[in-house]
């Protein structure tokens, strides 16, 4: 949320020395003045985004591939920091998983076996339809490229593998992990609340 909002604010500091300076030329400054509006609408969108995490609404479907996207932009930049390469393979399919689920055990099974690696890894994250239900396995790896990470300790407590197999068991996922992966099986999405009219 921090980043959208200081976009904003840089662009408006950057007005405000342009108008200390002399006033701009009127389609100069109205050119700015539309991208500090843009700015401003994505910013109320991402944050809107972002506080689904926080407090998600209904739970709703989502399509595999965008569910798996969103978490994984959610650790991008933790998992830049820290040195691990994320691969992913995505089968396209018009399958949807609820969104809080595959948020809740994904990302805590990202987390749990990230904090695990020894150090800067590979993550790999395949994703596929099988039998019915869509089948996310996560593997992670020591690198081979001699990177060496920032040393780098936590500043939360570490998620163990019964809070995410607490997880799976209160939204009956099948959920299997070996030392270095994690297999997640989760039914299709079945919508359950009722349908709006969207507005005109």
């Amino acid at each position: 949320m921090v980043v959208n909002l200081q976009a904003i604010s840089m662009m408006a500091e950057v007005l405000n020395a342009r108008l200390e300076r002399g006033s701009p030329a009127p389609a100069e400054f109205q050119a700015n003045i539309s991208k500090l509006n843009r700015l401003a609408r994505e910013a109320v969108a991402n944050c809107l985004k972002v506080s689904t995490w926080i407090e998600p609404g209904e739970d709703e479907g989502v399509r595999l591939a965008e569910g798996i996207d969103d978490c994984l932009s959610l650790l991008a930049s933790n998992f830049n920091f820290r040195g691990f390469v994320v691969t992913r393979e995505v089968t396209p399919a018009n399958f949807q998983v609820s969104r809080a689920t595959l948020r809740n055990l994904l990302v805590g099974s990202l987390v749990t076996l990230t904090d695990a690696a020894g150090g800067p890894s590979v993550v790999s994250l395949k994703a596929e339809v099988v039998g019915g239900l869509a089948e996310v396995t996560v593997r992670v790896a020591p690198r081979q490229d001699g990177f060496e990470g920032l040393p780098y300790e936590p500043n939360y407590r570490q998620l163990e593998w019964a809070d995410v197999q607490a997880l799976a068991v209160a939204d009956s996922i099948d959920l299997v992990r070996g030392a270095d992966h994690v297999v997640m099986r989760f039914p299709r999405s079945v919508a359950i609340a009722p349908l709006q009219i969207a507005p005109i």
